[in-house]
């Protein structure tokens, strides 16, 4: 997507005694299975700097903390990260997990981002990582036993004990779920009336396919925007984190919330034929609603009303978060028991504006940029970055490393200001291959 961290922690495994006559068997200890898949995409680009996102699935047995390093070719450095500590030495960055995210089951997944600067020239993919000093090679190893052995019967009691292990535990902080093979298969493609413009007809198969060979788990993946809509049967839940030192007013506060709501509903429109959802779209209108911020200072926040929830100083990656038993990122299975407000203040996606930031980044979490570009934009009929990150949430791709040839179009970062006949068609697209998964 679209996007935007070390030894294994072993269970301890006993090994069982059998007294046989005249002779002591030891049964076979199994090894821990070790094993990684790490798929990193650039989310956004722009002159200087750029977004990108990392997904981690360990393959190999349940671990309580993680980093993941690998080595940037073209002279990349991280500026920022969240959901992850990351520092860098030359070329080689080490990503380790933060406080909530460290615990990962079998096959279980995380992601982290970072915005990071570029030379403008070539900003190519790093080629190789590692999960706590294990390669990722999106397979196992050490899964074999060590033989069994035997030895002579001793006049000495032979004793035993049992094993014993911390319980192993790991959250659903996840953006990308597992890869089966049975999730990578295309779904079936049904009453779709594929009716595009005839000049666009060959770009957007070419976007398809490219799509399909770079996304990891594109039919697997289960948090697009897509999801999140139908999850909340046409409502969609915000809350902002407010990653600034300004203050915010009731009447700030209240055009922000109306911009959203606005400017989500574009790509709404775009999935709207004659008043109605195209090809089975239900929501050619969504709910948009704000629930909760998230700020350092209660002051800067000049409303006393409880309109939405306040959350103060939770910091994480050195930004005002939201809280995250409320978040559907951290709990994709819809159990928000833990929300201060309750389930139905929970939140979708966060509009997290930062201070001084250039560019944007967007993903299943939601969508991040300048609170002075966003603040700025208010009362403009596009806010065409804001617009591009949102594409990503639905799972629209970038364009940085190849160019379907059809001028310009917002998912095209710097060639249009609002979304165009491309872009709906884009959009459309996907839904008549993930329609299925909703019974459609």
């Amino acid at each position: 997507m679209p996007a935007r961290k070390r030894g294994f922690t072993l269970l301890a495994i006993g090994s069982t005694l059998l007294v046989t006559a005249g002779a002591v068997v030891t049964t076979p200890v199994a090894r821990a299975a070790t094993g990684c898949r790490v798929t990193y995409s650039v989310a956004s680009q722009w002159p200087g700097g750029f977004g990108a996102n990392v997904n981690v699935t360990n393959l190999g047995d349940p671990i309580t903390s993680w980093n993941v390093q690998w080595t940037f070719a073209a002279g990349q450095t991280v500026a920022q990260a969240w959901n992850a500590t990351v520092t860098q030495s030359g070329g080689t960055v080490s990503a380790a997990n933060v406080g909530w995210n460290g615990a990962l089951a079998t096959n279980a997944s995380t992601s982290f981002g970072f915005n990071g600067s570029w030379n403008n020239s070539a900003n190519p993919v790093p080629t190789s990582f590692t999960l706590n000093g294990v390669a990722c090679t999106g397979s196992t190893s050490g899964t074999t036993a060590a033989p069994a052995t035997t030895r002579a019967a001793t006049s000495a009691p032979v004793t035993t004990r049992a094993a014993t292990s911390a319980p192993v535990t790991s959250r659903a902080a996840t953006s990308r779920p597992p890869t089966s093979a049975a999730a990578t298969t295309r779904p079936p493609v049904t009453n779709a009336p594929w009716n595009p413009p005839s000049n666009l007809t060959s770009a957007l198969a070419a976007v398809w396919s490219h799509q399909e060979s770079t996304y990891s788990n594109l039919y697997g993946f289960r948090n697009y925007g897509w999801d999140q809509v139908m999850a909340g049967q046409g409502t969609i839940n915000y809350c902002v984190r407010w990653d600034s030192g300004a203050s915010v007013t009731t009447a700030q506060r209240d055009a922000i919330h109306a911009a959203l709501s606005k400017q989500f509903n574009k790509w709404m429109t775009a999935m709207s034929e004659n008043g109605a959802g195209w090809n089975g779209w239900p929501y050619p209108q969504v709910n948009v609603k704000v629930v909760g911020w998230a700020v350092r200072d209660r002051a800067q926040l000049q409303w006393s009303d409880s309109s939405v929830d306040i959350y103060v100083n939770n910091i994480r990656e050195n930004a005002p978060q939201c809280s995250e038993p409320c978040g559907r990122f951290f709990h994709q299975d819809g159990n928000y028991s833990g929300c201060p407000g309750g389930a139905s203040r929970h939140y979708d996606m966060s509009l997290w504006l930062t201070a001084g930031m250039g560019g944007g980044a967007g993903g299943d979490w939601g969508q991040r940029m300048g609170s002075e570009y966003f603040m700025g934009a208010l009362g403009s009929e596009n806010i065409h970055i804001y617009l591009h990150e949102v594409g990503h949430t639905f799972g629209l791709d970038d364009f940085y490393d190849w160019d379907p040839g059809v001028g310009g179009f917002i998912m095209k970062a710097g060639s249009a200001s609002q979304i165009t006949e491309f872009d709906k068609w884009m959009l459309r697209d996907w839904w008549r291959h993930l329609k299925s998964r909703y019974g459609r």
